[in-house]
């Protein structure tokens, strides 16, 4: 997967850094795998804001993946492989025996053509989905279920996976890229291979207003409020804000933990904390 570099024509361009999407589905997603996503841009019932830096941005439609992998047996050949404007990683669609189609998160190096199947045990090949108690050790997978039957929720976005590195009786071991070494239950599922569009983390957008295209809005400066509207806001002249940072609901951050001591972290083998001596 390659870079396209922007040229020094405008300033528009002369820091721009993309993906080559060259690759993809030139065409229109699957209708009837579409629907329509959430228009609250940041915003509850009373239209108030609570997740700040949300709004506007170009519509899209969500499209339906399928993260169970539950079709046990069934061989699916990949139609075609698309881009996602809900996600970073990139999506294929697959077409069982039986005709129906269905959007699976698509591992690097997947090319249309191609067979994945899922089940109890498969052979360990990119974009097969199986057991984790059955995949070997070494292997880097994505698209991790937490829970059996819930779908995955870890390793999604784009380039991420998790490594096995050990199996102790109906749990196996994963290293996760945060370097965080969970434990799992060996009969949730797990996709084989790293997630697609790696390069997504060298793109540059360029100018602020690609950022409004995407539904991101500025960032405001605690310190550069009025002390109604931030803890840090109010004083005279360029004041720092006082010692101790905290969220515009006066919650400390910036280093404090939120993790709650007595609950989701049982699975927790070793913190991705650990390297800082905590």
């Amino acid at each position: 997967m390659a870079l396209k570099i922007g040229g020094v024509f405008t300033s528009s361009v002369r820091q721009a850094v993309f993906v080559d999407r060259s690759h993809l589905w030139k065409g229109k997603p699957y209708k009837a795998l579409l629907s329509l996503s959430g228009g609250a841009k940041g915003r509850n019932n009373l239209g108030r804001i609570t997740a700040w830096k949300k709004g506007g941005g170009v519509k899209r439609r969500y499209r339906q993946i399928d993260f169970c992998r539950r079709r046990f047996g069934d061989i699916a050949v990949v139609e075609r492989i698309e881009y996602d404007p809900n996600r970073t990683a990139h999506i294929a669609l697959i077409r069982y025996q039986d005709g129906e189609v269905s959007y699976i998160l698509a591992p690097h190096s997947l090319a249309p053509g191609e067979e994945v199947v899922s089940g109890s045990i498969t052979d360990v090949k990119i974009g097969n989905a199986m057991y984790l108690q059955n995949i070997p050790i070494g292997t880097l997978v994505h698209n991790l279920e937490l829970k059996p039957g819930k779908g995955g929720q870890f390793a999604r976005s784009a380039g991420a996976s998790a490594q096995l590195i050990g199996k102790e009786a109906e749990y196996v071991l994963l290293r996760l890229r945060s370097g965080e070494t969970r434990k799992v239950l060996g009969i949730c599922m797990a996709t084989i291979g790293v997630v697609s569009n790696m390069d997504n983390q060298n793109i540059n957008l360029g100018k602020a207003g690609r950022s409004r295209l995407l539904g991101i809005r500025p960032t405001v400066r605690g310190v550069a409020m009025n002390p109604v509207d931030h803890p840090h806001g109010g004083g005279e002249g360029k004041t720092s804000g006082g010692g101790h940072p905290v969220t515009p609901w006066g919650k400390s951050t910036k280093g404090k933990r939120t993790r709650h001591k007595r609950r989701n972290s049982n699975f927790i083998v070793s913190s991705r904390h650990s390297k800082r001596g905590s």
